[in-house]
């Protein structure tokens, strides 16, 4: 072989042999030979490291195995070779040895990829699950509308019997609550599919009630079947979006609630006028007939279109699933879990249960839904009360929802964009509490219709945005998905409690102003005020210890010589922070 002209190596390099020359020959046969002796190790999602560039993009990190054969201190990194080679011996074969390996980060997916599998999942995925939460509302909240198409009058029911179909259901919806926890436990597609036909069937079966310890052990069941399904979506979508996504998600999930009751009403509203021209059957039970059978329909196409974590999702190519998995990965706990993964902890379980800021938002929740339960049933009754009829009555309860709708929509994107909880939660809980006192305030003023009409947009937009908002943050506040569960069952046992409260405020002795019910509510938001504003601080102290601690251990790793060991480094790098 020709001689070669030795190549001066930079002695800057920390890497290389001090003042050492390589032969040009030999260093460009190892960069040649790089293709056959250099062989990347089998990508495994399990153990993979992500990383984030300078340019903030995320990154995997996977191992090549160097197979030179006499490189003795060789390795990859980037796209660049960096290291001292010893003189090579080009005439002696010797078997190629295995290396230790080092990392080489590689980008496995581009930002434009993980926008259009986001704008997958919010088309494919999130809508669907409002539909389904708009057809759950619908079939719960409906009992409203049946009232006043004649359902009091057939049945004979008295208020006190009414209020009691209203607290039926929600007793057993909160005493089944902790079924939220069986996302991490059946395959979502099944579980899903199950509550969906439950509920549509049982809601059906209430156009067919003849008493009212039928009809109240119907709601029972209902309240079973939708406590199963509910409650746990935001919990299921956190499988699927990082914590900054979320809120926006979960207004999406949640505005089909506002979007279900307009909905309901007008559909009310036209049930109704063919019941009365028809004569066939009586309007509330036509009502019932017509918004529960659809979701027994839905639920065969449940069974084979929901996922049960990214890399099943029928709806995204291969290359979109392997990106909506990537891009979750480091959504890890302290244990190296990943989100979407199957089984409890129960250690996690137990820590969440004693954690007081869980009990801080179940507090909230419950407040905001003495409201959130008590309106959309009664609101019918107390727009008929300001002298309007059934059916008009019917019509105007629609509109309020709309902006609810709206408002929710907007709250939500705005919260994810400026990662912020707490302000929204206080703004929407102060907005809710001027709604209801303007309606209180109003009655006993004997003021117009309008005022109080105004007032029910306002108290509609809060309550709703404030919910929305509150469990997100109670998802955004949980570092693994055991705790996640568990907060949402703890927020849902807590806080669903409101309702048997929020159901009984508006007796017919009350009426036609319901003065009494409108300011309990009233003052239950201002406490949803108190209690988020408290939060934030308690939150915003524990980030600020946990920083001056792992500022600490990186004060002291940089002084052992400076250098990180790599076990401090991983916890530094998992360090968790709340969102205020």
């Amino acid at each position: 072989m020709p001689d070669a002209r030795p190549v001066a190596v930079d002695e800057s390099d920390d890497d290389t042999l001090a003042r050492s020359d390589i032969p040009l020959a030999a260093c460009s046969s190892s960069v040649h030979a790089s293709n056959r002796s250099t062989v990347a190790s089998s990508i495994d999602d399990d153990s993979d490291l992500d990383v984030l560039n300078e340019h903030g993009d995320l990154e995997r990190t996977f191992e090549l195995e160097d197979l030179t054969r006499n490189a003795d201190a060789s390795s990859l990194q980037g796209s660049a070779f960096r290291g001292g080679y010893r003189k090579a011996n080009m005439d002696e074969e010797k078997t190629p040895q295995r290396r230790k390996s080092k990392k080489a980060r590689f980008l496995l997916y581009t930002p434009e990829e993980e926008r259009a599998v986001l704008r997958k999942l919010d088309r494919r995925l999130v809508l669907f699950m409002a539909l389904l939460y708009m057809l759950s509302f619908l079939d719960r909240s409906n009992i409203g509308n049946a009232r006043i198409a004649g359902l009091s009058q057939d049945l004979q029911l008295s208020s006190s019997q009414y209020e009691w179909l209203l607290t039926g259901f929600y007793i057993a919806y909160v005493m089944f609550e902790w079924m939220t926890l069986l996302y991490r436990i059946i395959p979502p597609h099944i579980y899903i599919a199950v509550c969906v036909a439950s509920w549509g069937g049982i809601a059906s079966l209430q156009s067919v009630a003849t008493s009212f310890p039928f009809l109240l052990t119907l709601r029972a069941l209902l309240g079973i079947s939708e406590a199963a399904f509910g409650p746990g979506v935001p919990f299921y979508l956190s499988f699927f979006f990082k914590r900054e996504e979320l809120a926006l998600r979960t207004g999406l999930f949640i505005s089909a609630a506002p979007l279900a009751t307009s909905f309901a009403s007008s559909l009310a509203w036209l049930i109704t006028k063919v019941g009365e021209k028809s004569q066939m059957i009586a309007p509330w039970r036509m009502l019932f007939l017509v918004e529960g059978f659809p979701s027994v329909v839905v639920a065969v196409f449940v069974w084979f279109y929901v996922p049960d974590s990214p890399g099943t999702a029928v709806f995204l190519t291969r290359q979109e699933r392997k990106v909506a998995s990537r891009r979750l990965s480091k959504e890890k706990d302290i244990h190296g879990q990943i989100a979407g993964k199957g089984g409890l902890e129960w250690r996690e379980i137990l820590q969440t249960l004693a954690d007081p800021k869980c009990y801080i938002t179940a507090a909230m929740f419950f407040s905001c839904n003495v409201a959130f339960s008590s309106l959309p049933v009664f609101l019918p009754t107390i727009i008929e009360e300001m002298g309007y009829s059934a059916l008009t009555s019917q019509a105007l309860s629609a509109p309020p929802y709309l902006v609810a709708f709206v408002v929710v929509l907007l709250t939500a994107y705005f919260s994810d964009r400026f990662r912020n909880r707490s302000l929204f939660v206080c703004f929407h809980a102060l907005l809710g509490a001027c709604g209801y006192l303007i309606i209180a305030i109003a009655g006993l003023r004997r003021a117009g219709a309008a005022w109080r009409y105004a007032g029910i947009y306002l108290a509609a937009s809060g309550f709703f945005s404030a919910i929305t908002i509150i469990i997100t943050w109670t998802i955004n506040n949980q570092d693994s998905d055991s705790k996640k569960g568990t907060g949402i069952a703890m927020l849902n046992i807590i806080g669903q409690m409101g309702p048997l409260l929020g159901t009984r405020l508006y007796p017919d002795s009350d009426q036609p102003y319901y003065v009494r019910g409108m300011t309990v509510c009233a003052g239950f938001m201002v406490l949803v005020f108190v209690l988020s504003l408290g939060l934030r601080f308690i939150l915003a102290a524990s980030n600020r210890k946990t920083a001056v601690a792992y500022s600490r251990v990186e004060d002291e790793d940089e002084d052992s010589q400076g250098l990180v060991t790599e076990g401090k480094a991983g916890v530094a790098e998992e360090r968790f922070q709340f969102m205020l």
